[in-house]
This record gives C-alpha cells, sequence and structure tokens, in this order.
C-alpha cells in the first residue's frame, strides 16, 4: 500500500494550507515516519467509525452498510451483555436506559461477516453547573508565598487561597496543572511537560500536615524550610531535596507507627486507584534503577506486565513502591481537603483544574500506553505568523487507533484524574480532539502533518466524565479552528475559552460585552501573556526585545490599543482604566465565568512564563511579592468587589 493511501486510512492529512496561505505537502520520508509510528486503524464495513450514542431521547445510528440483512447487533460492557437485538434497515434504533459507559458493539450480518467496534453511550453534554454567572481567582500555586510553607506554594497554602476567594466573594480557585513531573530532574519545573496527567506533583504536598511527620526526623528541617521561604524564585533543587528527604522520613514513621485508620485508609486508596497507581510506582521504581528512557531498558520492563511488576512490588523493592504510593495517597488527600473546604464554604465552583495537552515521551503515560500515546510524534502546531517555522512542543499525544482499539478508556482516565478533585477543568489545546499536528522525531516542525482525531467520541467521552464528576469542561479554543468545531464542541457542552486581549476586531477595537458567549470563561488574559501592569507598562515589549524575540507589536500598536481599551470602557460608561475598570466590563459579559488572576490584581509587572524561552526567563519559577495572609491588604476589596458585584458570591466580604 502506498504512503498516500495509508495516511488517507490512519486520517493523516499530508497537505494544507497554512496560516500564511501557503499549500503545506509533508515530505515523504516525514510523512512515512509519521505513519510508521501510529498503530494500525481498523476500517469497518458496517459503520463509519466509533458508535457515539447520546441518551435524551431515542438515538439511532445510521449504518454504513447491513451487509447480508439481518444485521444482528450485541453491546457488551464490563464483561456483560447489556442489550441486542438486529436489524434489516441500515439505522439501529437503540432501546432505552443504555448504560452510560464504554462498550463494544459486536456487528454481524446473516453471512457471518462480523465487526467489533468502539461504542460510547454518554449524556447528552456536560455537565453545565448549577449556577448564573461567578468569577474565579486564578493563582499560579508554586508562586504562593506564606511563613509556613518550604519555598513552594503547597496544598495547605491552596485551602488558605480558598478562604481568600471566599472573603473576596470568588466561586473557586483556577490553579496551574498539578500533573505530577520528573522527581529527579526538579528544575525541570514546566507544569505543561508532565510525566503523567494520572498522577499528583508532590512537591505540593505539606510534609509537616502528614500525621506521622516531626520536624525532628529531619535535621535542620525548620531552618533549611526558612532559608527556603526567601528570595523572588522558587529554588526547586534544593526544596525537592528537603521535601524528598522529609516524605521518605514521614513513610517510614508511616510504616511503623501509622493507626489503624490510617492504614485502612491508605489500602482503600491503593485499591481504588488500581492498577493504575501500582504501574505508576513500579514505573518510578524502575525509572530510578535503570539509566535512560524506558525504550532502552532491559526488553522485560520497555512495557507494562503485569506479572513482572506483581513480583517488584513483592520482592526487594516492595518499600520502595509502597513509597510511591504512599506519597500520591497524600498528596491526593490533602488536594481532595482543598476542594472539601470549598464545598464546606458554599463555593460553587471550587477548584478548576489545567490539563495539560500531552505528556513527556519518556513518562509514565507513554510507558503504560504505548499503543495510544505516539512517543516518536511531538504535539506542536504548523508555521503561522508568529512562528513562520511551526512549533515543536516535545510533548506525546493520543492516537486514534490507539484509543479506538480500548475504548477511548486512557482517555477517559486521564479525564476522571482530573475530574475527581476539580468543579471545573480546562483542556489545553481542545482543538486536539478533532485533529492534532504532530512532528516526528528528527524532522523540524514545518514537516509534520495534521491527524484526525475520532471528534464525536472524544467529545461523548468527555460528556461521560463531566456528568459522572459534575465538572464543568472549558475548551482552550483560542485561534483558528475549523469550521463547525465550536458549534459541535458547544452542543456537547464543553464551555468556550475567552481572552479578552484577543477579543478584537480586524481594526483592533476591543469586543463590546454582547460579543462574549454565555457558556465561556471570559478572563483579561493568560498566563502566557503579558498582566494588565506589565501590558500598560510596554513592560512586556521591553523585555521580549532584550531577549531577542519578537513581541508581534510595536510601541505604536500598543498605544493604539490603550486607547481602544478606553474607548470600549467608556461606550459602557466606565471612565477610568484601571484592573478594577477592565473587570467591571468582563463581569457585564454574559459569560458565566470570570477569571481573575493573582498577579493582576496585585500589579506584577512580570508574565509567568515567556513562550519561546527556556532558562533566558524564569519561567514558572517566580514568587507573588506578598505572602498568602497579606494579599487581602494589598488588594482594593472595594474596588474588586464593586467591579465582581453582579456575579460575586454571597458571603463575600
Amino acid at each position: 500500500m502506498d504512503l498516500l493511501a495509508q495516511a488517507r486510512i490512519k486520517g493523516v492529512q499530508s497537505e494544507f494550507i497554512d496560516a500564511l496561505g501557503k499549500l503545506r505537502v509533508t515530505a515523504p520520508e516525514a510523512l512515512k515516519s509519521i505513519l510508521d509510528a501510529l498503530p494500525e486503524k481498523r476500517v469497518y464495513r458496517f459503520v463509519s467509525g466509533p458508535v457515539v450514542v447520546r441518551a435524551l431521547g431515542r438515538p439511532r445510528t445510521e449504518l454504513a452498510s447491513v451487509g447480508a440483512p439481518p444485521l444482528r447487533w450485541k453491546i457488551v460492557g464490563n464483561g456483560n451483555v447489556i442489550a441486542a437485538g438486529e436489524t434489516r434497515e441500515p439505522v439501529i434504533a437503540w432501546p432505552a436506559g443504555l448504560a452510560l459507559g464504554y462498550h463494544r458493539l459486536t456487528l454481524t450480518d446473516a453471512e457471518g461477516a462480523s465487526e467489533d467496534v468502539p461504542m460510547i453511550v454518554a449524556p447528552e453534554r456536560c455537565f453545565g453547573g448549577d449556577f448564573d454567572r461567578g468569577w474565579l481567582l486564578a493563582v499560579q500555586l508554586y508562586s504562593v508565598r506564606s511563613d509556613r510553607n518550604w519555598g513552594i506554594g503547597d496544598f495547605t497554602d491552596l485551602a488558605g487561597l480558598v478562604r481568600l476567594a471566599k472573603q473576596l466573594g470568588a466561586d473557586g480557585v483556577g490553579l496551574n496543572p498539578l500533573h505530577v513531573l520528573f522527581d529527579d530532574h526538579p528544575a525541570d519545573c514546566s507544569p505543561y511537560s508532565p510525566n503523567s496527567r494520572l498522577f499528583l506533583n508532590p512537591l505540593y504536598i505539606d510534609v509537616v500536615a502528614i500525621p506521622e511527620f516531626s520536624a525532628d526526623l529531619v535535621p535542620d528541617a525548620v531552618a533549611t524550610a526558612a532559608r527556603l521561604r526567601e528570595g523572588d524564585r522558587v529554588p526547586y533543587t534544593d526544596m525537592a531535596a528537603l521535601k524528598w528527604l522529609s516524605l521518605r522520613a514521614a513513610f517510614n514513621s508511616f510504616v511503623t507507627s501509622a493507626s489503624e485508620a490510617r492504614r485502612k485508609a491508605f489500602d482503600a486508596f491503593r485499591a481504588e486507584r488500581a492498577p493504575l497507581l501500582s504501574r505508576f510506582a513500579c514505573f518510578e521504581v524502575l525509572r530510578h534503577r535503570f539509566t535512560g528512557p524506558w525504550w532502552e531498558w532491559p526488553a522485560e520492563w520497555q512495557r507494562p506486565d503485569e506479572a513482572k511488576c506483581a513480583e517488584l512490588r513483592n520482592g526487594p523493592d516492595k518499600r520502595e513502591v509502597e513509597f510511591v504510593e504512599f506519597v500520591q495517597w497524600t498528596a491526593d488527600s490533602q488536594l481532595h481537603a482543598a476542594k472539601a473546604l470549598a464545598g464546606q464554604l458554599g463555593m460553587r465552583v471550587g477548584l478548576y483544574l489545567d490539563v495539560a495537552v500531552g505528556v513527556q515521551s519518556n513518562g509514565f503515560d507513554a510507558w503504560n500506553e504505548q499503543t495510544a500515546i505516539s512517543r516518536h510524534l511531538a504535539v506542536g502546531a504548523p508555521p503561522d505568523v508568529l512562528n513562520t517555522i511551526g512549533q515543536d512542543w516535545g510533548l506525546a499525544g493520543f492516537n486514534a487507533g490507539g484509543l479506538e482499539a480500548q475504548s477511548f478508556v486512557p482517555f477517559a482516565d486521564m479525564l476522571s484524574a482530573s475530574m475527581r478533585h476539580a468543579g471545573a477543568i480546562r483542556l489545553d489545546h481542545v482543538l486536539g480532539l478533532k485533529r492534532l499536528y504532530l512532528v516526528p522525531r528528527g524532522f523540524k516542525p514545518d514537516n509534520g502533518a495534521y491527524v484526525q482525531m475520532p471528534f464525536e467520541a472524544l467529545l461523548a467521552a468527555v460528556a461521560r466524565e463531566s456528568a459522572a464528576h459534575k465538572c464543568i469542561v472549558i475548551g482552550e479554543d483560542l485561534g483558528t479552528v475549523p469550521e463547525g468545531f465550536r458549534e459541535m464542541m458547544q452542543d456537547f457542552g464543553i464551555w468556550s475559552y475567552l481572552v479578552m486581549m484577543f477579543e478584537r476586531d480586524d481594526a483592533g477595537h476591543f469586543r463590546n460585552v454582547d460579543h462574549y458567549r454565555p457558556n465561556a470563561l471570559v478572563t483579561l488574559n493568560t498566563h502566557d501573556l503579558s498582566t494588565y501592569a506589565g501590558w500598560r507598562s510596554f513592560s512586556d515589549l521591553k523585555m521580549k526585545r532584550s531577549l531577542g524575540l519578537d513581541p508581534g507589536e510595536n510601541d505604536q500598536a500598543r498605544w493604539d490599543a490603550l486607547g481602544r481599551l478606553d474607548e470600549i470602557l467608556r461606550q459602557n460608561g466606565i471612565s477610568a482604566n484601571d484592573l478594577y475598570s477592565v473587570l467591571a466590563f468582563l463581569s457585564r459579559t454574559p459569560s458565566r465565568l470570570l477569571a481573575v488572576s493573582m498577579e493582576d490584581l496585585l500589579g506584577v509587572i512580570d508574565q509567568p512564563n515567556i513562550p519561546g524561552t527556556i532558562d533566558e526567563h524564569p519561567n514558572w519559577r517566580q514568587r507573588l511579592p506578598v505572602a498568602l495572609d497579606k494579599i487581602a491588604s494589598k488588594i482594593d476589596l472595594a474596588a474588586l468587589k464593586a467591579a465582581t458585584r453582579e456575579r460575586s458570591l454571597p458571603g463575600g466580604n
């Protein structure tokens, strides 16, 4: 079979028009690398692809063919037949009350031709929240200062942020991704480049809050923690060294002296998160044992094997495996406590968590899901006006064939891992549910190709998990998207993500409040954009120029933008142009959630992350200028309350 025929089967689009209007044709050698990296994709006879049944009304599925009628069908879920029937027409009318979930559909015609198809039975829409409009306090958790943390914001600080948000009238706290990174490379701290999206970053644990820990277990822990709190940047390497030493001391104490209730709670967590937790723990132990990425490990460990993992769990490394599980249990428990606190305080969202678009190819998820995740392909973006050679984000993503083969369970597990703690999540680069721009390893970003994803099935999985967890889903849909994409997304109840700095017409004028969609989260900026103080002072332009980056805007364009901001504010009867004036404007939009960044409230100049830089800028390292208990005194509470009055949670002070 030639390359183009293979590409059609696997959904690889080898030609496309980029944002510059240029026809892009993937080179044959790059196309071959992409095709070789993708698993086989089934070509179905009776249906056009994975079957999605939305539970509302009288669902029907149109068939591509019935073969030799009658066509018999059978739905199997959790090993049991949950429904069966037959049809002579090119359509199946499904019985009412099908169990929600991920099933397999077997179709067999009268001549014995048969195929097995993934099937998702999902609610009509995602969970939509039970409120009209609200707002969230958006914070980079690592950046939080307090007089008790160990140099990085932690889950106890998060509880303090929840209380602060309640005091301000907010409905919750939005956070950077909390995914686990690589414990032996603490300086590689981007929350968007995870080891796994299934587990939590242990550096956010408050070690002192672990019942079995006491400071005398680790000499000089108190003095070292005090030193780590100094300075304007998170000292990741030294902080991680102290935390891991202390976590191990806490675990050793747990092993020898934990209460019966604590042991039962630990065992219950291990059972709840099995088999993924056990497998992750084995992976971490192996990662520290062997050098190099997992595909260079001894052959017996290059793929997860339950029998081999059982040997590891019951052998000399038993305690090491349990230690990893203990750390994840501790992180999960502390994050759950923050979520529970938000619920107790009556917050209608609670925690709003970000989900990264992919994972590191040498991490757990890529090892664990070698069919569903393609380690040889990196998610990126094709050339555009700002990145004329394209982008390679260095992250591995899911692929269609592997997900279909496993009935989309790996994708559902990834969603569930974040939703279990959240009232809302944001899916980074939600366009990836429809298509991913993939760059083969060893090739430049302009030699990638778009690969189609099973869009409807992935939307159905999102709706299924959202409803199960009562979790709002926001899709980061910035930029140009294919025609009909947002309509399909919204039909399944996924909200849009609207950034005021991008919401301008072709002449550069800011769009008015009636432009903003109701089912959306609206925000002034993002972690990748200038803060409001930085934007008004031109500091972002100066910083990027000093780093040799094109800011994409000259000083005159910025002056024009400042004038147009004043213009849209005046049109809405707002005479000033400070932050609270902008928040008053955004509060009037019909969008149901507004996110307000902590950096903006505190007048921070520098943005958390500058795309295109690594060590040139302290990305993901900068601390807030004041400690958590002083934040309220540094904010103009009356101005904030007035700006957000029509969407504030009752009971804020």
